[in-house]
């Protein structure tokens, strides 16, 4: 039974995972969590907290294997994104499909593994294909990495999504990546999603590095080019965050309440491709 849909936007969590204990795993994986983060959950977190739109992303222990995911779109159409992990691959029936169900990027979660080489032909392939579909990439890695990584998908011509601040690991000052970062914001075709600040900085200094660091992606990128997410469930963090601290957090990183709708509503709908005038009351 679908979930009901909600037409109107009034925010939009552009971060979070769905997954439940017993699905196959990916041979390759950092951890693998020993709990449920069902849909409903995550739903019910949507409710209220006032957040009628969420973007689900592949998790990266469940590897290439979308399926949870794809079922999560289709059980609440209208309302969910979804970012898949993808084998480079990957025929075209399988991404037009993911299209149907409501896909609009791919992901290239990379942290602490061996930088791949995208611009390799089967990379610059998917890439172009990705593009094609009107599609984003989105790249989680460490920010030291992220002028070599992200330059053969900018160089593809595609949308690319930051995650996490860039996941710079000092003082945003102090960070030769998160400065490649805000150089970067001028070719206009770069995301970055603050969120899971918990993943950076040590506990003692987050709040402060946070604020510095969403202040410096505002001035670089403006409310246009910046979304927020909560990361939920929080994997391998639950014991310091929860759904309530990620969504009033934005406020202390942009006090600006008319900035923070946009970086909450208006960016996000566009980027994700949400469009109310689709969202039916029998869905």
């Amino acid at each position: 039974m679908p979930f009901a849909a909600i037409a109107a936007i009034t925010a939009v969590d552009s971060h979070a995972h769905v997954f439940v204990r017993g699905l196959p795993l990916a041979a390759a994986r950092r951890h693998a969590p020993d709990y449920d983060a069902t849909l409903a959950a995550y739903l019910a977190l949507l409710d209220a907290h006032d957040v009628s739109h969420g973007v689900l992303v592949q998790p990266s222990f469940l590897g290439t294997d979308n399926s949870f995911l794809i079922d999560a779109l289709r059980a609440a159409p209208g309302r969910l994104r979804g970012v898949a992990v993808v084998d480079p691959q990957v025929d075209d029936a399988t991404l037009r499909a993911m299209t149907e169900a409501g896909i609009v990027g791919i992901r290239l979660n990379i942290v602490g593994m061996p930088l791949p080489d995208f611009s390799w032909p089967d990379w610059q392939r998917l890439f172009a294909r990705v593009r094609a579909l009107g599609w984003h990439v989105e790249l989680h890695r460490e920010s030291r990495d992220l002028p070599q990584a992200a330059r053969p998908v900018l160089d593809a011509g595609c949308a690319l999504v930051v995650d996490h601040f860039g996941r710079p690991a000092s003082a945003p000052a102090d960070d030769e990546g998160f400065a490649w970062l805000l150089g970067a914001a001028a070719c206009g075709r770069i995301w970055v999603k603050l969120s899971a600040a918990y993943r950076n900085w040590p506990a003692a200094t987050t709040d402060v590095r946070a604020h510095e660091a969403a202040q410096a992606l505002l001035k670089a990128f403006g409310p246009e080019r910046l979304v927020w997410g909560s990361d939920w469930p929080h994997t391998q963090h639950r014991e310091i965050a929860d759904y309530a601290t990620a969504h009033a957090a934005l406020a202390d990183w942009v006090p600006d309440a008319a900035t923070r709708r946009r970086i909450l509503v208006d960016t996000p709908a566009r980027l994700f491709k949400f469009k109310t005038g689709d969202i039916t009351d029998d869905q």
